[in-house]
């Protein structure tokens, strides 16, 4: 499920550095334009590419896919399970430490 869901994490990130790509482009500052919009049309492709692949892991038919969606449910079971036994705060304990493990390991990919 994190496979999944991560990549709709990179894709926001890659949005925001889209963005700025967009916003601060300066055609004049390079010799070769069509380099330049070709570079940025590259980067506009992988991002659908992106969305699309998390898209297929995820949805079918507008649907979550089944084994999706029976992640999810134990997911939530298992944070359900976490405050009933340890109180609300050890579960938001336990997604911050994921969530920075996340990051480390997102920081750390050394793919595009």
């Amino acid at each position: 499920m994190d496979r999944i869901d991560r990549k709709f994490t990179q894709l926001d990130v890659d949005q925001e550095i889209y963005k700025y790509i967009s916003k601060n482009m300066d055609v004049n500052q390079v010799y070769d334009r069509e380099k330049l919009y070709a570079l940025k049309q590259s980067f506009e492709e992988y991002m659908r590419e992106k969305e699309n692949a998390g898209q297929r892991s995820k949805l079918e038919g507008g649907k979550e896919k089944p084994d999706y969606y029976f992640l999810s449910l134990k997911l939530k079971a298992i944070e359900d399970v976490i405050v009933k036994l340890f109180g609300a705060n050890a579960r938001t304990n336990i997604k911050k430490a994921y969530e920075k493990e996340m990051r480390k390991r997102i920081l750390k990919s050394t793919k595009h």
